[in-house]
């Protein structure tokens, strides 16, 4: 059986090659490209439920696997498999004022997908370690819809590093005159007591971007109406509760939202 159908029958596996890296993609579904983006430890079945949400609603979704073991269940020895990869892996290393090289990879991905989809631009959405990839992306012109939920890179152990937004001076600085010329806006998203992604990050940000940013902070404090833990990470996976009314699930539907309207009603 091939990693494909293990993932699910809708979708289909290639080889993408940019700049000597070379990275499995699965692609399901049809209309405009949505670029999804897995979080520690891989492309666990929480992502890939998120990506099927996302074909279903009428997007052809891309979903790069960039370490871990794809349809692999998001345990605790995967995630340490995965945290020990990404570690010590150049590809995903940001260092002083430098994105992480696998950025360029995923901006050509991001091109390639609008070439074949069309439409008016892409989306790509981030998530945990990932999370600033997606707002780096957002240099390449036909990205039209950043989305990043819970950015934890770099890694939350300073206070510089809580307000480090993930990506480099002038990649922001490109990002933010998008906001001015194109019409770029950005969506965030994190829970309020999530150590790993930081509010300073998302300050940061709002600095930069103005109104062009939007934030979805839900609520993980004590005693919180929705019961959600005060550990809660992963908004769109494995914390997403499919109960009306519940603040993850009115994250995942303001996604969907999103990408409507920044890619004109898929």
């Amino acid at each position: 059986m091939s990693l494909g159908q293990q993932i699910g029958p809708e979708f289909e596996a290639f080889d993408f090659t940019h700049d000597t890296r070379t990275y499995e993609v699965f692609r399901g579904g049809s209309g405009p490209a949505v670029l999804v983006l897995h979080e520690i430890p891989g492309l666990h079945p929480g992502v890939i439920d998120f990506a099927r949400r996302l074909i279903s609603a009428g997007y052809t979704v891309f979903l790069p696997s960039l370490f871990g073991r794809p349809a692999e269940p998001a345990t605790g020895r995967e995630v340490v498999r995965s945290i020990l990869r990404v570690c010590v892996a150049r590809e995903f290393t940001k260092l002083a004022d430098r994105t992480s090289p696998v950025v360029g990879w995923l901006r050509a991905l991001a091109a390639s997908a609008y070439g074949e989809c069309g439409g008016p631009g892409v989306g790509v959405i981030g998530m945990c370690f990932t999370g600033g990839f997606a707002l780096a992306t957002a240099v390449e012109d036909v990205v039209k819809a950043p989305v990043l939920s819970q950015p934890s890179t770099p890694f939350a152990v300073s206070a510089k590093l809580r307000r480090d937004p993930g990506l480099s001076q002038q990649e922001l600085e490109a990002v933010k005159e998008r906001t001015r010329t194109d019409g770029l806006c950005v969506l965030g998203m994190r829970f309020s007591k999530d150590r790993m992604a930081p509010a300073e990050r998302f300050v940061t940000l709002r600095q930069h971007l103005g109104d062009a940013f939007e934030v979805i902070e839900l609520d993980s404090g004590p005693g919180n109406p929705a019961g959600i833990g005060k550990v809660a990470h992963s908004v769109l996976t494995r914390e997403l509760r499919e109960a009306p009314g519940h603040p993850t699930l009115a994250a995942r539907e303001r996604v969907v939202a999103f990408l409507r309207e920044r890619l004109a009603g898929a």
